[in-house]
């Protein structure tokens, strides 16, 4: 289930990247590359493989995506005004084979500096694909055709992700201080595959778990929610398949039946992946949602908790 999930979240990113200038006939996805942008203000996580195997192409609206990364980093959003005591680790989505940077991560932490949040986007690692993007985009093709390709989205989280998920907590809370944060407000959000990434860290993460947790458009199936679960704030669209698939909300099932907090936002439209809401659409404002459920439960006051 979470395999098809997966391959119906490259396709939708596909459709969305057909205007862009060189692509696919069909998945969409661009053949050509571009070089690595600047990331300022970026740590390497303690999980990084040695060699460095990044692929960058366009995504759309000249955004960049990346996949073939082995070398996990942070990159630090440092508030914008007054700042608050807490912090939020950004998650792109991309099906575990690659990563959406700009829509579903610079975007969104710069939004949440704007607002005073310290936010750090996490490139995690992803698995591995052909380095060669014509033959990447073939071998997606066949994906998406429901054919055997050179690779497919993974059943669940990959342990490789989950580390780099739990590595960049610790870094966090370790660097609390240099960063002017509370090191128990820290918080862990993602989209699509993040999303994904998101709920592991709140099922596996033990005492590195995140203060706050935000699983957008995610896999909506039932979870193991571990007694000191934190609240969590879920997002998803109504014509999303993520949600189509299951009967119900057993995530959201899964939550109250442990009694533990969360916060739901069903859009009436949006599909898989609006990142930060575009203009005009149902989902077009959700961050000030979320950013008002971080005030209520009091993870935005300078006073300590």
């Amino acid at each position: 289930m979470i395999m098809a999930a997966l391959r119906h979240s490259i396709l939708g990113l596909s459709l969305a990247l057909l205007a862009s200038a060189s692509v696919d006939a069909q998945s969409g996805i661009s053949t050509e590359t571009v070089a690595a942008p600047a990331q300022p203000n970026t740590f390497t996580l303690p999980t990084a493989g040695k060699v460095d195997r990044e692929v960058w192409h366009p995504s759309d609206l000249g955004r960049y995506a990346v996949r073939n990364v082995t070398r996990p980093t942070l990159t630090v959003f440092q508030p914008v005004g007054k700042p608050s005591p807490a912090s939020v680790i950004i998650a792109p989505g991309g099906a575990f084979l690659g990563l959406e940077m700009d829509k579903e991560g610079w975007e969104v932490a710069r939004w949440f500096a704007n607002h005073g949040v310290t936010a750090f986007v996490l490139k995690y690692r992803t698995l591995p694909t052909p380095a060669d993007q014509k033959i990447f985009v073939a071998e997606l093709d066949k994906m998406i055709a429901g054919q055997k390709a050179a690779f497919a989205p993974p059943a669940d989280t990959p342990a490789e992700a989950l580390a780099d998920g739990i590595a960049a907590l610790r870094h966090v809370r370790a660097n609390a201080a240099t960063f002017g944060i509370d090191p128990k407000r820290v918080g862990f959000m993602g989209f699509s595959a993040g999303g994904f990434l998101t709920r592991s860290v709140v099922e596996k993460g033990g005492a590195d778990r995140p203060d706050f947790a935000a699983p957008i458009y995610p896999n909506m199936a039932a979870m193991t929610v571990p007694a000191d679960a934190p609240p969590i704030f879920v997002a998803i669209a109504a014509d999303d398949f993520l949600l189509a698939r299951e009967k119900g909300l057993p995530l959201l099932d899964s939550y109250r039946a442990a009694g533990k907090s969360i916060e739901f936002h069903l859009f009436s439209l949006g599909g898989h992946g609006f990142g930060a809401g575009p203009a005009g659409s149902p989902a077009e404002g959700w961050l000030e949602l979320m950013y008002r459920w971080m005030r209520t439960q009091g993870l935005l006051a300078t006073e300590k908790k």
